[in-house]
């Protein structure tokens, strides 16, 4: 069974010591989905949403906030981030908006949950600048991709 890394031997939550840790490349890919309505994809696609552009504000907000993942999680590091990258795909049949998103340090320890925390929080800026035309949205499959770097080495989800 894996050891937590997080807790301390009588289980109390504590922050990973990273300090004996070489520095490597670290890549971490993340994905989430926002499923709405038709209605609500035109609005987006046709940039007719009064907040604004929905998809340029949500990479911005995705960018901004896994700048301050190290904040928002307890016992995550502040890290170095070297690139956030995110990128949308639409699929206009099933009404879905793929979140992509891709970040990269040189550290100590990873980025996992910067990543997961750019696409997480791109897909509820979509949600708040679409409410109003489509308030049963919803957000589905944030989950890691992809990662390398660090002594794991290299995960794919199968």
């Amino acid at each position: 069974m894996a050891k937590l890394t997080h807790t301390d031997n009588e289980g109390k939550a504590k922050m990973v010591d990273v300090s004996e840790k070489g520095t490597t490349k670290r890549i971490a890919k993340s994905h989430c989905k926002v499923l709405l309505s038709k209605e609500a994809l035109e609005a987006i696609k046709q940039n007719k949403i009064q907040k604004g552009d929905v998809l340029a504000v949500a990479r911005v907000a995705g960018i901004m906030a896994a700048k301050k993942t190290s904040e928002l999680i307890p016992l995550c590091h502040n890290i170095p981030i070297d690139s956030i990258d995110i990128d949308f795909v639409i699929d206009e049949k099933q009404f879905v908006i793929e979140i992509l998103a891709k970040a990269i340090t040189t550290g100590k320890t990873g980025i996992e949950m910067e990543s997961l925390t750019a696409a997480a929080i791109a897909a509820l800026t979509i949600y708040d600048m679409c409410k109003a035309i489509d308030k049963s949205m919803m957000i589905t499959d944030v989950e890691l991709i992809y990662k390398s770097g660090g002594k794991s080495g290299i995960y794919r989800k199968k």
